[in-house]
């Protein structure tokens, strides 16, 4: 029998924790529950966590900032707590990468389906999360740092990338010789705040070929896959 997802619920504020953790135990879920950034680090590497329930306004190290590691070294999707009134901490943890948000106060049973929708849209994907990622990732002629976000060729030359370049290279680099959809793409890299019938990973992908493909216009490494979407051709090895 599958386990049932193991979810961390991270806030510093206890009654919080242990109302969303009880309702969470209720309708089948597994929970463990952090009331910091520090906790929350340790449950990652130490459990196999398969969502984050994260309050951004936390003393010592924030959500924001537990949010960009989250998303630098693991898969875990993550779903940020917002006041109500702090439209750019909603903002901003989409920018890092956070899958979805929900404003405080909330319903429980919002939350609930909200996990549910998250869960659904990783869970064809290879179950990788959890894991936390190697510091850097080799390949063809690349080498990606990814807690520093660089990427360097063979001479030590050093790429820039965008946020959105970097994002889809970790994701490609993550599900090497998958064919991900243009709709698997757009939850990986930007989630909630893609637009229904956005195109813009088309122009992603173009952008990042022009930066590592000997040549765009013939592409080795990043593949096409007419109806079906794109793949990372080349072989990665973690360090």
């Amino acid at each position: 029998m599958e386990a049932a997802p193991h979810i961390a619920i991270v806030d510093d504020h206890r009654d919080i924790r242990d109302l969303v953790g009880k309702y969470l135990n209720r309708h089948g879920y597994r929970t463990s529950l952090a009331e910091n950034a520090g906790a929350c680090r340790r449950l990652i590497e130490r459990n196999g966590i398969d969502l984050v329930v994260l309050d951004v306004m936390m003393p010592g190290e924030d959500g924001l900032s537990l949010c960009r590691y989250i998303r630098e070294s693991t898969d875990v999707p993550v779903i940020m707590l917002t006041a109500m009134a702090e439209e750019t901490d909603r903002i901003v943890g989409l920018e890092l990468g956070a899958d979805d948000y929900l404003s405080k106060p909330f319903n429980p049973r919002e939350l609930l389906a909200r996990i549910k929708a998250v869960l659904r849209r990783v869970q064809s994907l290879p179950p990788q999360r959890g894991m936390i990622k190697a510091k850097e990732m080799r390949f063809d002629r690349w080498v990606l740092n990814v807690g520093r976000r660089e990427l360097t060729d063979q001479e030590g030359l050093v790429v820039a990338l965008s946020t959105a370049e970097f994002r889809l290279l970790n994701v490609f680099l993550d599900h090497v010789g998958l064919v991900l959809s243009r709709d698997q793409l757009l939850d990986l890299t930007v989630g909630k705040s893609a637009e229904p019938f956005d195109r813009s990973i088309d122009n992603q992908v173009s952008r990042l070929r022009k930066k590592i493909e000997a040549d765009p216009k013939s592409p080795v490494i990043v593949k096409t896959h007419w109806g079906g979407g794109y793949s990372f051709a080349a072989e990665v090895v973690s360090q």
